[in-house]
């Protein structure tokens, strides 16, 4: 999870013909230290270990550094300083000192999104002594440098990603309940247990679920579960229910400061007021779920959620009915885990007979489960 950038490199003056680094980020959290180096194009890159003393090297094609002050004045997390400079005739090469052995997380590009311009992004976490003195294969823009070009069928079965579900609602708070009694908290749960066999099943995935039975669980400790499991991913599943029987159709949410339309405010509104059911109001409380800042960190985390967001549209769309305007906004508490990719996905509307039905029965919500699949497996394959 990001915090607030432990430092900054601001733009230095002057034109390049070819790739520019204008700035280095990093920022810390305890699962990792972030960097993150932008540049004015997308280059090939290196990225190992070595040890004696541990240091991380990042090599990429020759560039123009344009970053003030110096990054050798400059350290934070696990990173004790950092030094760079051109070796040869067509490499620039950039060394993190750690003050430990630490192992390469994740590693991956991102394309220039709004006003941020290309980016490399390597997550650093502290590595166990046993394993110290070895270090780690280089790695070839996300690949390990050992294996042979990567296979179509091959290349993300060796890296397990931490999913995490979230089944709304539970125990005293019931969520939505249609026509029939059908308690929305019972067909989140049982969405997410099937959601978890698929993904546990391709063997690419850890799987936690912020519930596994009918309990009660506040809003804060669901996010608090994801964050110390160190997820890749939130998925937090719900159900609602309207005065419009007519009205039917799956939508996908992603945190917003200020709501997409009146309905989907009224909605979060109901979702975050859902710790008052037992007795616990986090009105007044300041913790990372009522009261985090949303800062640069966040919003790059928010960029990647909206990426998932639509390719999970994409692919409920060609399982489930979706509502006219199913790309939706709004604060949810749920949603504000400022170092994981999360969105919330309304399976459909228990005040709609025809969605009660798909949503109750297994095989007919087969297919939306399977389509939930397919996006989190497209989500990790752009890496």
């Amino acid at each position: 999870m990001w915090l607030a950038p432990m430092w900054a490199m601001t733009l230095a003056p002057g034109v390049a013909n070819g790739a520019v680094i204008t700035g280095i980020r990093v920022g810390e959290h305890p699962a990792a230290t972030r960097v993150v180096i932008d540049l004015t194009s997308a280059v090939t890159y290196r990225v190992y270990t070595l040890a004696g003393p541990d240091r991380v090297v990042i090599d990429l094609p020759l560039v123009e550094w344009r970053v003030q002050p110096h990054a050798s004045a400059l350290k934070g997390g696990l990173i004790t300083g950092i030094r760079s400079g051109r070796v040869g005739e067509d490499t620039w090469r950039i060394i993190l000192d750690m003050a430990a052995p630490v192992s390469i997380k994740r590693e991956f590009a991102l394309p220039p999104q709004h006003d941020y311009p290309h980016r490399l992004v390597i997550d650093l976490a502290a590595r166990e002594e046993a394993s110290a003195h070895r270090a780690e294969p280089e790695r070839v823009n996300g690949r390990d440098a050992r294996l042979p070009a990567k296979r179509p069928d091959t290349p993300k079965s060796r890296i397990q990603r931490t999913v995490v579900l979230d089944p709304g609602h539970g125990g005293a708070d019931p969520g939505a309940i249609s026509p029939a009694g059908i308690f929305e908290k019972d067909l989140t749960l049982a969405v997410g247990l099937e959601l978890r066999r698929r993904l546990l099943a391709t063997g690419r995935y850890r799987v936690v679920m912020t519930r596994e039975t009918d309990d009660f669980v506040k809003l804060r400790d669901r996010v608090a579960r994801a964050r110390h499991a160190g997820g890749d991913l939130f998925l937090s599943l719900h159900a609602d229910s309207i005065g419009n029987s007519r009205l039917r159709g799956a939508s996908v949410y992603t945190l917003s400061e200020t709501a997409s339309d009146d309905e989907a405010g009224e909605l979060a509104e109901r979702e975050n007021r859902a710790d008052i059911i037992a007795g616990v109001d986090l009105s007044g409380e300041s913790d990372v779920v009522s009261g985090i800042l949303i800062d640069l960190a966040q919003r790059e985390t928010m960029n990647l959620s909206a990426e998932f967001a639509n390719q999970l549209i994409s692919e409920l769309s060609d399982a489930s009915i979706m509502l006219k305007r199913s790309r939706r906004y709004a604060g949810f508490a749920v949603l504000k885990a400022p170092d994981m990719p999360a969105v919330l996905v309304e399976l459909g509307y228990l005040s709609n007979p025809r969605d009660e039905r798909m949503l109750v029965a297994p095989k007919q919500r087969a297919p939306l489960v399977e389509a939930l699949l397919r996006g989190i497996d497209t989500f990790f394959d752009r890496e």
